[in-house]
């Protein structure tokens, strides 16, 4: 009688033990073999109705969740390192990432964010046009992550507020179809791509795809304001500004829209309504492959050779600046550069309220950048794909399990998991 009452009272100390435990998703350089599922994971978790952590500036910026069997079974499953802690572990973590001396910080997060991706619609034969993948769509499909495909009809029908987060696919919003004229326009791809948006202008009501894309412009500005979450890469930077400032005006040659550019436009643009650039002029010429002076690529006089092409994340305070610190969260400082249509951002032309959180010191150029618009949040990044130094159209997709501990692919996931934060953490 008395081994069976031992028995039963130890087996319910360690029933308790085990409903006390914490996982925790390590991510380090050394301890973590896939970053970038880690964030799925967590996601996941989430998505199940259960609050999870962040530990800013701990262990590369590691998660925590509590404890299920299922939990760890879904990481063994996503080959996601993790250490199984008991709750007094979790608790001592938690105090020591508190102390006022540390620059490290506890996040709560509370609920899996809706993300859409704005990304053109395929065709009538259910292709798509044009001929090059997406970074954030490639890691979220990797992370297991899931999204919505919108584009511009449900953008002008009022859709966005459904969502929590907005990425804008690689984007022209100038409606100069990428700059392409010169060395695509008679590939199929190029004029299938011009009758589309053509074809979507006329179904909206306007006689122009810029003015499509203003509007479309206007709209997201929109939901940012009212405290949406807006992330952007590659073209999708430079234009969206552009299409913003160059409102009223018209800045498209005639072989984007049938009539000729207002020679004067470039002293007409208004910088007061973009996000994050000012200063700069847009290259009109259909024949250059570049949109404007914003980017700081081969047109503007980048000269930075392939092996000395990084940027430096920077260090923020993560009591008291938590958002930079949690979009900058990474195993390393030191993230190699990659190439884009827009690749990098020439200082100069940033607003000084923009905050810089990655950049090439020696090459004068941001990469990675922050900011707010109302009530809501945009981050840009410059380049396409963090692994794909040169990328070309038609080139193959990156094949993420080959980079399952990418640092650049991080930063996008950052993004994603910010607004799952607790909202008194999101002010500015």
């Amino acid at each position: 009688m008395r081994k069976l009452f031992i028995i039963t009272a130890l087996f319910a100390c360690c029933l308790s033990q085990l409903r006390a435990a914490y996982i925790l998703i390590p991510m380090d350089e050394t301890y973590q073999r896939n970053h970038l599922k880690a964030y799925g994971i967590t996601y996941w978790v989430l998505s199940q109705g259960v609050e999870a952590y962040w530990l800013l500036n701990y262990r590369g910026g590691s998660f925590a969740f509590v404890y299920t069997t299922i939990f760890e079974k879904e990481c063994k499953t996503r080959d996601v390192s993790f250490e199984v802690i008991a709750d007094a572990q979790f608790a001592s973590i938690r105090n020591d990432i508190l102390n006022p001396e540390v620059n490290q910080d506890v996040i709560k997060l509370e609920k899996a964010p809706k993300i859409a991706v704005y990304s053109p619609d395929k065709n009538e034969k259910g292709e798509t046009v044009q001929p090059w993948d997406d970074a954030v769509t490639l890691v979220l499909t990797y992370a297991e992550i899931p999204y919505d495909i919108l584009y511009d009809n449900e953008v002008l029908n009022g859709k966005l507020p459904e969502y929590d987060w907005l990425h804008l696919h690689h984007e022209d919003f100038t409606g100069m179809y990428g700059k392409f004229y010169a060395s695509n326009s008679s590939q199929p791809w190029y004029r299938e791509h011009v009758r589309m948006m053509e074809n979507l202008a006329k179904e909206n009501g306007f006689t122009k795809v810029s003015k499509l894309k203003l509007a479309v412009c206007k709209k997201i500005a929109e939901y940012v304001a009212g405290g949406g979450f807006m992330f952007a890469m590659c073209s999708a930077t430079d234009t969206y500004d552009i299409a913003l400032a160059a409102e009223g005006t018209d800045i498209c040659a005639s072989v984007f829209d049938g009539d000729p550019i207002d020679p004067n436009c470039n002293n007409k643009l208004d910088y007061s309504k973009t996000f994050a650039f000012t200063g700069f002029s847009v290259i009109t010429e259909p024949g250059i492959y570049e949109h404007s002076t914003i980017d700081h690529g081969e047109y503007t006089g980048r000269r930075v050779i392939p092996e000395q092409d990084y940027f430096t994340l920077f260090d923020f305070s993560a009591k008291w600046d938590p958002v930079p610190t949690m979009l900058t969260q990474c195993h390393t400082r030191t993230v190699k550069g990659f190439m884009g249509q827009a690749t990098a951002f020439q200082k100069k032309h940033i607003k000084p309220q923009v905050l810089i959180m990655g950049d090439n010191k020696p090459a004068n150029e941001a990469r990675y950048i922050h900011g707010t618009y109302g009530y809501g949040f945009w981050t840009f990044y410059g380049g396409h794909d963090p692994e794909d130094y040169r990328h070309y159209v038609g080139d193959p997709p990156t094949d993420l399990a080959l980079h399952p501990n990418s640092p650049g692919y991080r930063l996008i996931l950052n993004n994603i998991l910010f607004p799952a934060a607790k909202k008194k953490h999101q002010k500015t």
